[in-house]
This record gives C-alpha cells, sequence and structure tokens, in this order.
C-alpha cells in the first residue's frame, strides 16, 4: 500500500476519495479514527492509500481532478 494524499481537511480527503472511486481505483482511509486519541482537534493528517500497482495510475486521476497539489509525494 502506499499514500497517495496526506491531508487534515475532510473535504478534500472526501473529493479525492470520490475521483478514485470514479477512476474504478480502491482506496482506503487511514488514520481516520485517530480523532478518538487526538480529542478531535484534526491535528493527525489521514492517509489516502492504494494498492502498489495503482498507485501511479491514483496519482494521475488525483492530477486530473485538480488536486496536484495535494498528492503525497513522500516514501
Amino acid at each position: 500500500m502506499r499514500a497517495v494524499l496526506k491531508t487534515t481537511n475532510p473535504a478534500t480527503l472526501s473529493f479525492a476519495e470520490a475521483v478514485l472511486k470514479e477512476a474504478e481505483i480502491p482506496a482506503f482511509v487511514m488514520d481516520q479514527h485517530m480523532s478518538l486519541i487526538e480529542g478531535s482537534i484534526g491535528a493527525i493528517p489521514r492517509r489516502l492509500v492504494v494498492a502498489d500497482e495503482d498507485h501511479l495510475p491514483a496519482i494521475r486521476a488525483l492530477e486530473l481532478a485538480g488536486l496536484e497539489n495535494e498528492i503525497y509525494r513522500g516514501t
């Protein structure tokens, strides 16, 4: 699994999930329930991850949707 997006913005996360769903790329949100630990302040970013083989198509889909500045470029 590889992260394609890392954000504290729930609207961005939701949009990115919809983009990948439309592109038929399965994705999973990591750290979604960390709000229980952090006290719901939104300080811990949520990561949107895809399978390794879907990484490049997912990046491309997010770029085409205008999310190029939100794409996670880390390791």
